[in-house]
């Protein structure tokens, strides 16, 4: 495994050091070191480049709702697995799980999403008051969230569809009762296997899960 950051700039001044010290005569069994030095650290030169960065925006806006909420709701960051739990971009085929090699989410999947689901809270316009833990809330409910899906889902090698799946509860914060728990889902068409394609998949999938989230939300509490 090739080390990096500031692991790697010091071994190359190793191996620097050690190619002068050779120059100036020094035996011939320094050699094995000297090159296992060099090649640890010059194995950064032959990496490619860093994957593609990928965002999500969520819904542009939410549809009309007939009823608001003075309450002010906490959204922590959502629970996943640690396939999920992770900045690589999911892709499933059948039982087998991978992910595109180069492309990536601008965070862990959990901090985007929480990022998107305040946004279209806020974006409803129906909620007091919503963020996320440390930001001075006096909460009323918190909505705990389970990422069980959020992944391109293959059906042939070159055709398949954005799916995501999260676990909802709604949490009265001043005694710990659940009001409610529901399992919120998104589909949609994903145009080629790309991770242009795949990421506008998901970014629709999401946004129908999202748009749920706070009508069903807002229709609880």
């Amino acid at each position: 495994m090739c080390p990096d950051g500031e692991g790697a700039w010091r071994l190359r001044r190793v191996g620097a050091w050690l190619f002068l010290k050779w120059r100036e005569g020094w035996s011939f069994r320094t050699l094995p070191l000297l090159a296992m030095t060099l090649l640890i650290a010059g194995c950064s030169l032959f990496r490619g480049s860093p994957p593609e960065t990928f965002d999500l925006s969520g819904p542009s806006s939410i549809p009309p709702l007939p009823q608001g909420t003075a309450a002010q709701i906490l959204i922590p960051e959502p629970s996943a697995l640690k396939t999920l739990d992770s900045e690589r971009i999911v892709v499933a085929s059948g039982p087998r799980l991978f992910y595109y090699p180069d492309a990536q989410w601008p965070d862990r999947m959990p901090r985007v999403y929480q990022a998107r689901a305040i946004e279209a809270f806020e974006k409803s316009k129906k909620a007091k008051a919503v963020g996320r833990p440390g930001e001075g809330l006096s909460i009323d409910y918190q909505i705990i969230t389970n990422i069980r899906a959020f992944e391109y889902r293959e059906e042939t090698k070159d055709s398949g569809y954005a799916h995501v799946e999260v676990f909802v509860k709604v949490m009265d914060d001043r005694d710990g009762r659940i009001v409610a728990t529901r399992t919120i889902t998104g589909d949609a068409a994903v145009a080629a296997n790309t991770p242009d394609h795949v990421v506008a998949g998901l970014d629709a999938a999401m946004s129908q899960v999202l748009i749920e989230l706070v009508r069903w939300t807002l229709g609880v509490i």
